[in-house]
């Protein structure tokens, strides 16, 4: 009985330490003698090899403590960059002008993973018609495959003269091709933009301080790659109705993420 009591004391110290449930360290202290302090701890490990899993569920407190507090860290970036996330001139939009809930996707046309995301994307967007959908050029790319600028600066050509729906065939267009990380061809480009309707011009619009802006946002709001998604309120955002998303993330997520939003 004095064993399981020992270890039931060390499981719950464990978890209090990992969880920073007590106010000071002070409160978990205890006066033990030498020996006691021998014996608790060949008690400890005897039980702790005896019950692994305990280990399993504080590791798994912690992590679930350090990603909520790097949501919150975000999240107040966010707030911070609400303006330039949602009312730039520049980024292409889709979605209802009255809508609630904004998805905001940070991207290069040459990422894998965006590519593998944007099925689900095109899902999701279909799926929720009262939600606006943000998509914000990063082509981080560029300097290792120069179409990942060029698919970019294209996309905000097109926005701009043919507006949402044209963009977002465009958009979807690009990463049907399956041809991501340098795969991506002018000839892609060309084929997609017409597909678009897209109308080549004598002179070309510089596009990339728009490109600048979203660079200088996504670093701002401490994203390290692509992609980058954001679910926010479109008005009175607050910690705890922001998500965002510093990788992939799945339509459930996104859903989850929406209905948190709402």
């Amino acid at each position: 009985m004095y064993r399981k009591k020992v270890a039931s004391l060390l499981v719950t110290t464990l978890i209090a330490f990992s969880s920073n449930a007590l106010a000071s360290e002070q409160q978990l202290q205890r006066s033990f003698t030498p020996e006691q302090e021998e014996k608790i701890g060949k008690i400890a490990g005897e039980y702790l090899l005896a019950h692994p899993e305990i280990l399993v569920q504080v590791s798994q407190k912690l992590q679930a403590q350090q990603q909520a507090k790097a949501q919150l860290s975000f999240a107040l970036k966010v707030m911070e960059q609400q303006r330039a996330l949602l009312l730039d001139p520049e980024t292409p939009v889709s979605g209802p002008d009255n809508a609630k809930v904004a998805i905001i996707e940070f991207f290069d046309y040459q990422c894998v993973h965006c590519s593998h995301l944007a099925p689900t994307m095109e899902a999701v967007k279909k799926e929720s018609k009262d939600v606006r959908f943000i998509f914000k050029e990063w082509p981080i790319f560029a300097d290792r495959w120069p179409a990942s600028e060029k698919a970019a600066i294209r996309g905000l050509e097109i926005w701009k003269q043919k507006g949402a729906d044209a963009y977002i065939r465009y958009h979807n267009g690009i990463f049907r091709t399956g041809h991501d990380e340098g795969k991506l061809t002018d000839a892609d480009i060309q084929s997609v933009s017409a597909a678009a309707g897209f109308v080549s011009t004598v002179v070309d619009t510089d596009r990339s301080n728009a490109l600048t802006r979203n660079d200088e946002l996504a670093q701002s709001l401490g994203l390290t790659g692509t992609p980058g998604l954001i679910v926010m309120p479109v008005k009175n955002a607050t910690p705890e109705t922001i998500t965002v998303f510093p990788g992939r993330a799945s339509a459930d997520q996104l859903k989850a993420a929406i209905a948190r939003a709402q």
